[in-house]
C-alpha cells in the first residue's frame, strides 16, 4: 500500500523546506516577527522564550519541517501536539490565546517560506506560491483556525493587516533582542541583524530601526556560489552556533 504524505514529494514546499540555509533566513525573519507580535506575552509566560530563545524558536521551525516531510498520518499527529501544547498553556494560564495569534505564525511561515526561497534560488511562479499557501491552509485547518484566506490575494491582504494591527516594538521585544545577542554572541547577533534586513517586511525593518540596505546583499552571488562548490559548510561552521549546530543540520532535507 503507498504511503499518502501530508506535502507531495515533488511540491516545492519540500525544496524550500529542503535546505538549512533557507530554513536559517525563514529562522531569522520569524525571530523578528515573535519579538514584535502583541501576543508575545503567550510565549514568555511558559518562561521558555526568555530562557532559550533559539531553542524555542528552533522548534517551531522543526515542527514545521516535521509536518512537512512526514506521511500525512504522523504530521497530523505532530499537528496535533502542538495544539494540545497549546491547550495546556491556556488551561494553565486560565484564558484562550486569540485566534489571530495562530494565523499569525501561519502567514508568517507562508511568506518567509517564499522570501527565503527567492533570496537563495529564484523567484517563484503563481502556482508555487499558491502551492506554499495550500500546504499552510492544510495545517492551519488542522489547528482549527478560523477566518483563514481562500486565496492568494485574500492571503496577502490579511498579512498586511495583520502586520499592521498585531505588531509593536515593547518592553517583550527589547528584552527578546537582549536574549537573542547574549545567546548569539556579539557577531552572530551581527548577522542575524543584517539577515533579517534582508528578508523581513517593511512594517518589520521601520519597527525595528532596522535598515533597509543590508551589508550581507552583495554577498549573495558569492554565497550561492560557494554553495555550487560545495563550499557553504565552511561558512555555516562560522556562523551557527555550536549548541544548535547538529539541531540545524538535522533540519536539513535536501536529500528527502
Amino acid at each position: 500500500m503507498k504511503t499518502e504524505n501530508f506535502v507531495d514529494k515533488d511540491s516545492i514546499v519540500r525544496e524550500i523546506w529542503g535546505k538549512t540555509d533557507t530554513i536559517l533566513f525563514i529562522f531569522a525573519g520569524a525571530s523578528a516577527e515573535f519579538a514584535l507580535n502583541k501576543a508575545v506575552d503567550w510565549l514568555y509566560y511558559t518562561g521558555k522564550l526568555p530562557e532559550d530563545p533559539l531553542g524555542r524558536l528552533f522548534s517551531t521551525v522543526a515542527y514545521a519541517c516535521k509536518i512537512v516531510f512526514s506521511e500525512k498520518q504522523a504530521a497530523i499527529s505532530a499537528i496535533e501536539i502542538i495544539n494540545k501544547a497549546h491547550a495546556d498553556v491556556e488551561s494553565q494560564r486560565g484564558k484562550s490565546i486569540p485566534d489571530w495569534a495562530y494565523r499569525d505564525v501561519l502567514f508568517m511561515l507562508i511568506d518567509y517560506s517564499i522570501r527565503a526561497y527567492e533570496l537563495l534560488e529564484r523567484s517563484l511562479t503563481i502556482a508555487e506560491k499558491l502551492e506554499v499557501l495550500e500546504v499552510f491552509i492544510r495545517v492551519g485547518k488542522r489547528m482549527k483556525l478560523k477566518d483563514l484566506p481562500e486565496n492568494f490575494q485574500d492571503y496577502e491582504v490579511m498579512r498586511k493587516n495583520h502586520l499592521e494591527q498585531h505588531m509593536n516594538y515593547g518592553n517583550y521585544t527589547r528584552d527578546l533582542y537582549r536574549q537573542y545577542c547574549k545567546h548569539l554572541g556579539w557577531f552572530r547577533y551581527q548577522l542575524l541583524l543584517e539577515t533579517q534586513m534582508l528578508i523581513t517586511p517593511k512594517k518589520v525593518r521601520q519597527l525595528l530601526l532596522l535598515r533597509k540596505f543590508s551589508i550581507l546583499r552583495p554577498l549573495l552571488p558569492g554565497y550561492k556560489l560557494s554553495r555550487k562548490l560545495k563550499l557553504d559548510f565552511l561558512l555555516k561552521t562560522l556562523i551557527l552556533p555550536a549548541d544548535y549546530k547538529e539541531e540545524i543540520r538535522s533540519l536539513d532535507h535536501v536529500s528527502v
